[in-house]
């Protein structure tokens, strides 16, 4: 992320709100912002402006977030801050050749169904004039938001989609931008009708899957589909049945094997299963939190937290301390960004068998669980594994090359399956650096998939 430049278009911004409070009221106004706390001293412009000079390049994005939501400047500055802020997110490139085909496809499809839900569109994602405030203040629509007016709604002739896309900037727009509008114009907002956007995914997703993306169905809201953009080589799936927190094998059994309810028949304190609906946008710690509170009765969101976090670390192997150094690690290293981060749950369970170990045989645990499995959005699903000696070596220590056959044949599995799985090393973990590099890992791989860590 470009943090110069974001600065650079925060700066104007921050001091241009210093009519939006008063003397008295500039270091709460600050503090909602995620500023630091300004001088006493000062005109309020210079106290803002100081406040904003000593924020650190690191908390620009969450500052410039809370700005958009809460004081949204014009479509131009609005579109320059998502822009920056998007550059660290790992959308799926989508060239112009394909958004050109995407487009032509498009001229033999109706554009929207609900033509004022089309302009709101519009208007979330795209710079429609200049001088967009006279449009808020009730004036005669101006620039290209009264061509729109004129050529895609009075007269839908004149504009194919071709031009359209080309008008509004979609060729050369940044891929999360134009991501944004083909999950827009497929949504039930614009096209209040199932069959109506299945049409529409169906048209875009030939020239969509010729560059390796697709719209997938990844939820449902008010009865219709959610469509998102995803990479082809995400889980198809949708989670059902998240079964973790659990060091020894389950005793489950199906209480419903048409609606695949699980039934916990033994030990129930010894597994949790995640019950409620994971949507497009992936488990994060604060849903993890809230199903916790309510399922153990308690409603003091701290206390949910410490509890739930005791809880799963109690789940660890004894005798795996880089397995707890990880998620010790995981949990210090981004402290309060945690609730926002999607939830990293150990001791996963990816199949259940139900023949016991004795019949299978200990090593067909290494192919059921998981040490670690984060949810995270548009169907990633992300496998961490801690390897110790028992991964590539036999009971007498000495190397196991069937063994070690058999857990590359899983990672194969679990990969063709949709599944990232990322390997550490017991004794990378074990080195003084251990925590600052797990730390970096984790960083690292929410840029890879576009989750913000601040």
């Amino acid at each position: 992320m470009d943090y110069a430049q974001l600065r650079s278009v925060l700066e104007a911004l921050v001091a241009g709100l210093k009519e939006a409070v008063t003397r008295t009221t500039l270091p709460t106004f600050c503090e909602e912002l995620g500023l630091p706390t300004p001088p006493d001293d000062g005109s309020k412009r210079d106290r803002m402006t100081a406040s904003f000079v000593a924020l650190a390049d690191t908390e620009l994005p969450a500052v410039a977030r809370k700005l958009l939501i809460r004081h949204p400047p014009n479509a131009t500055t609005r579109n320059q801050i998502q822009d920056i802020l998007w550059s660290d997110s790992a959308s799926p490139p989508i060239p112009k050749r394909y958004r050109r085909e995407i487009a032509r496809r498009l001229n033999s499809e109706e554009l929207y169904w609900d033509a004022r839900r089309f302009d709101a569109l519009l208007e979330r994602l795209w710079i429609l004039d200049a001088d967009d405030w006279m449009h808020l203040l009730g004036g005669e629509p101006t620039g290209l938001r009264a061509e729109i007016q004129q050529h895609v709604h009075r007269n839908p002739e004149d504009w194919p989609a071709e031009v359209l896309f080309d008008q509004l900037g979609a060729y050369d727009a940044s891929d999360r931008r134009f991501a944004l509008f083909l999950e827009g114009l497929a949504s039930a907002d614009v096209r209040p009708d199932e069959a109506a956007q299945r049409r529409f995914v169906a048209c875009v997703n030939e020239p969509l899957r010729s560059c390796g993306v697709e719209l997938r169905e990844t939820d449902s809201e008010g009865g219709y589909p959610i469509f998102s953009l995803v990479s082809l080589h995400a889980a198809k799936g949708r989670p059902k049945n998240l079964i973790f927190a659990s060091p020894d094998k389950p005793d489950l059994r199906f209480r419903d094997a048409l609606d695949n309810d699980v039934e916990i028949v033994t030990n129930a304190d010894k597994v949790l299963v995640y019950d409620r609906p994971i949507g497009s946008d992936g488990l994060c710690w604060n849903d993890l939190q809230q199903w916790w509170g309510e399922a153990e009765k308690i409603t003091d969101p701290e206390q949910a937290k410490r509890s739930l976090y005791a809880r799963l670390k109690s789940s660890l192997p004894h005798n795996s301390p880089p397995q707890t150094l990880l998620f010790e690690a995981f949990f210090e290293g981004f402290r309060s960004a945690v609730p926002n981060l999607p939830a990293l749950l150990p001791e996963v369970w990816l199949h259940w068998d139900p023949r016991t170990v004795k019949e299978r045989g200990p090593d067909a645990l290494l192919r059921f669980r998981m040490d670690f499995l984060l949810l995270l959005p548009q169907g990633m699903r992300v496998v961490i594994e801690v390897d110790g000696k028992h991964h590539y070596a036999g009971p007498t220590g000495s190397a196991d090359v069937q063994r070690y056959a058999q857990m590359v044949k899983a990672d194969r599995d679990l990969k063709l399956a949709g599944y990232e799985v990322f390997r550490f090393g017991a004794a990378e973990l074990q080195l003084p650096t251990a925590k600052a590099d797990v730390k970096a890992f984790f960083e690292a791989m929410f840029k890879r998939y576009g989750v913000f860590t601040n």
